[in-house]
């Protein structure tokens, strides 16, 4: 019985998750020319995002407590020179990333 259950499960999750993936292609698909609002949205969604990521990593900081958000600060500041130098986002966020997290680990364990 437990067999049966976790295979039905599996069978809907891949179901929904083909059709939820394949949808925007069968409401856009039909049609030649991309949508100006699509357009719009493929230009604004990628910065919007960013910034909703951003806010959400440092939603948590402390400044009036040790040590005052410098790990955060100087991580955010590594990942927009890194970007600024190299122009690669994976490299910047990922170089930025384990800067932070030598940061917090090593020089300011609190």
């Amino acid at each position: 019985m437990h067999s049966i259950h976790s295979r039905l499960v599996v069978v809907v999750t891949a179901l929904v998750t083909l059709l939820l993936r394949g949808l925007p292609f069968l409401v856009f698909g039909g049609k030649k020319k991309t949508s100006a609002f699509i357009q719009y949205l493929s230009e604004v969604l990628p910065y919007a995002i960013i910034g909703m990521l951003v806010v959400y990593c440092l939603r948590g900081v402390q400044l009036l407590a040790a040590p005052h958000g410098l790990p955060e600060i100087l991580g955010v500041g590594a990942v927009v020179l890194l970007h600024l130098w190299k122009r690669n986002t994976l490299l910047s966020i990922a170089l930025g990333t384990i800067i932070y997290m030598l940061l917090v680990q090593v020089v300011f364990r609190v």
